[in-house]
Formats: C-alpha cells, structure tokens, sequence
C-alpha cells in the first residue's frame, strides 16, 4: 500500500518577494489517529467523506480531501498543507495536540512539527548525503535547491515517497535519529 505523506506546509509565504525564496526543509511526522479523525470529521461535515471518522487514513480519506481543496479553489496536492487544514478550520497546534503516534503506520498521513530544522541538522543531513554520493554540494547549514534535490534523490534511491521533506522514515534511513537531526551520526 502506499503511503500518502501529508505535509503541513511550515513556510508562510507572503507576496510575490516571498515566492522567490528558497525553499525552507521541514520536519515532519505522522498525525495522531484522533488528528485524523478530525480531518476525517470536518470533510464529513463538508459532505465529502462519507465514511466513519475512524483515524485510519485511507483511499477514501483521501479522495475526500481531493474533492475537498478541488470544491475550494486550493491546489488539489492530495496532500494536507496549510492552507487545506485552515480551510478546513483546523491549525497546526489542533492536529499535534491530539496526541503523540506510536510511529508511522502505512497510509498515516503526516503533519510538520513547527519549527524548521536547524543549521546544525541541515549540516548533518548534507553531510549524510554526501556520504552517501547523493550531495555535493558545500555543508553550510543551508537548505537550498542542492539539498532539496539531494534528498529526493535520495528518498528515490531507497524506496520512499519522494517528498523532498525529512520525515522519521528519511531520518532513520540516513541513519540519523528522527528524534535529533542535529545528533552527531555515530
């Protein structure tokens, strides 16, 4: 089955001077059943999902929250982002204080925790890919398009969901604790 890695997207990207940044790397980590149930209440509310909120993200889930940012004008990702979850009437604190996860499960949708990483963690993330080939680019602590093409290479290369975004899966594969990015790598 395949996982659909939902992101709430951490960059709040204001006026067309915004738009030209770069890229900002989040982290990112699978939303609590009772999140889920949330998402699934509120597209049940929208008339959308006609399934029982139930906390388990499925191929109905999903085609409701398609239909969901399609009927509202978002841009239909299939993926959750900020936009889609204030739509939806739900913040970033209300779907990570609905509990911890017990980690990723197969078609758990994921939220980003909501600071981006550190120069120190974007570091250990170049360094691990060059390691492993992947980047070459200068191990500034910056996260730039390099980066940003060097990991999903990477999660190609190993057979996870091209998201560009480190989530425990891409942590625990770059042999990086998901829990520390910034941990040396031992």
């Amino acid at each position: 089955m395949r996982t659909h890695g939902w992101i709430l997207a951490g960059m709040l990207l204001a006026g067309q001077a915004a738009a030209q940044q770069a890229p900002s790397l989040m982290y990112s980590q699978p939303l609590a059943p009772a999140a889920v149930t949330q998402v699934q209440e509120r597209l049940r509310q929208a008339g959308l999902y006609s399934g029982r909120p139930d906390g388990v993200w499925g191929p109905d889930s999903q085609a409701a929250l398609e239909r969901f940012q399609q009927s509202r004008g978002l841009q239909v990702s299939g993926q959750m982002n900020q936009a889609t979850a204030a739509t939806l009437g739900l913040g970033p604190s209300e779907l990570l204080a609905a509990g911890p996860t017990a980690g990723p499960a197969p078609g758990t949708p994921a939220a980003m925790a909501t600071d981006p990483l550190s120069p120190a963690a974007v570091r250990n993330i170049q360094n691990r890919l060059r390691a492993m080939n992947f980047y070459r680019g200068p191990v500034d602590g910056a996260w730039g398009a390099g980066t940003q093409s060097a990991i999903e290479r990477f999660q190609q290369g190993r057979g996870l969901q091209a998201t560009g975004q480190v989530n425990p899966a891409t942590a625990a594969a770059l042999g990086l604790d998901p829990n520390n990015l910034a941990a040396p790598v031992r």
